[in-house]
């Protein structure tokens, strides 16, 4: 969860420093954001692959597998993030022309995204990385090399962006350096020290049942992201069309701030996959029950609390990252209506980590891609009604909740058939 929260801290960190030069520059970074959410997206699926294939693999006593699983995920996700990076560089500026932005904006986010390309390949594999020490229940050194790039960061942002006087720019070659060290830091971990797994090749020739396997495992999760990012590509043009680029911005920044709360979610999450996949292979059903329980009761009061914190102090946590008046005013107007549903949010993500570790990755994906497609049209609808840029954010809160509510009652039914519990 900690890991979760650094890998958070990045965006906030970024924010927070370029919420001092305007709100422009962060609308231009938020757009840019879209395209990193997508980055993230492609590396669910070595990330999920790994963590249920090698900890499966784990659980099985089968250290030749878990090596084996480790190597394909390695390998695919190496080769993924190349192609990806390439893309991002060639087409930069007619993806981020799409928003309709003023060219001032749109230059500026192009700049960006052209740096950030850079450092998609270490991003990506170095999540893998992380996939495949969660597995083995290792996750304290995702944690530790992922706090040395946080306060690199952290120091490189203000000296980037101020000192040096490079503005945006600066921002993204201090998000690309501390990557490459984070990627460096998993090397010596990985094929130094050698401390996990004795050891592997990281590229291999791929053979097709275990890169059918990962598919299986890493692709539906990695489909629903991705399909979540042009979702909220086309909300992003919608609240651009309704608010102007400071709709956009409370869009955007919004969303980052919101993954204080999201990101406590995605690490119980991850815990619990990992936790119950090696548990599930070993037949320790009863254990796989308790964390369950634990977790909800967990995830449930730290639901609560964000619910309170953004609809008390929405505004006041918005003027944190950006101090310009309308923009802390729309963004608090936001955190409001958009506290409502974090309870039921937290319930969503849990959830899914109880799917991936029995393997199944389907429900959670089918109950995420319909929830976020009908944002679109709830927003149309409360858009026609004259609530303007608002209706966008009740779609948002509302669409949150009833994925929240449809991914307990799924996983309540099919509790019993999918651990085989009497």
């Amino acid at each position: 969860m900690a890991t979760s929260f650094i890998q958070m801290a990045y965006s906030l960190t970024d924010m927070a420093w370029v919420g001092r030069i305007g709100s422009e520059a962060v609308a231009a970074i938020g757009a840019v954001g879209i395209l990193t959410w997508m980055s993230g997206s492609i590396s669910l699926l070595n990330k999920v692959g790994s963590e249920v294939s090698v900890g499966q693999a784990i659980g099985q006593k089968d250290a030749s597998l878990a090596v084996t699983f480790a190597s394909h995920n390695i390998t695919m996700s190496s080769i993924l993030s190349v192609v990806w990076a390439i893309f991002l560089l060639l087409f930069a500026s007619p993806v981020m022309h799409t928003f309709g932005l003023q060219d001032s904006i749109t230059e500026q986010a192009v700049q960006y995204l052209r740096i950030v390309a850079f450092g998609m390949p270490f991003f990506i594999v170095s999540t893998t990385f992380t996939g495949v020490f969660n597995a083995a229940g290792r996750s304290q050194v995702p944690f530790a090399i992922s706090a040395v790039g946080l306060v690199l960061n952290m120091i490189l942002d203000p000296l980037f962006i101020f000192v040096l006087d490079w503005g945006t720019n600066g921002a993204a070659l201090a998000t690309v350096l501390s990557q490459v060290i984070v990627f460096s830091l998993f090397l010596y971990q990985l094929k130094i020290k050698k401390t996990l797994l004795s050891g592997f090749k990281f590229l291999i020739a791929l053979k097709r049942k275990y890169v059918l396997r990962i598919i299986q495992l890493g692709l539906p999760v990695a489909t629903l992201n991705i399909l979540f990012a042009f979702i909220n590509m086309y909300i992003c043009k919608l609240s651009a069309a309704e608010g102007g680029h400071i709709g956009l911005m409370t869009f955007t920044a919004g969303g980052q701030i919101e993954a204080i709360t999201w990101n406590t979610a995605q690490g119980f999450s991850t815990a619990l996959s990992a936790f119950v996949a090696q548990n599930f292979a070993a037949g320790q059903a009863l254990r796989v029950l308790k964390a369950y329980r634990t977790t909800l009761w967990l995830t449930g009061v730290l639901g609560l609390s964000c619910t309170l914190l953004f609809i008390v102090f929405g505004k006041e946590i918005f003027s944190l990252f950006v101090p310009e008046q309308a923009a802390y005013t729309s963004g608090g107007v936001f955190m409001r209506i958009d506290g409502y549903s974090q309870l039921f949010m937290m319930l969503e993500i849990t959830m899914q980590g109880m799917f991936y570790g029995t393997g199944r990755t389907l429900p959670p994906a089918a109950i995420s891609i319909g929830g976020n497609l009908l944002r679109i049209p709830i927003s149309l609808y409360l858009i026609s009604l004259g609530l303007g840029v608002s209706g966008i954010w009740w779609a948002v809160s509302l669409s949150s909740t009833l994925k929240g509510i449809c991914a307990f009652c799924w996983f309540f039914i099919l509790k019993k058939k999918l651990l085989a519990v009497k």
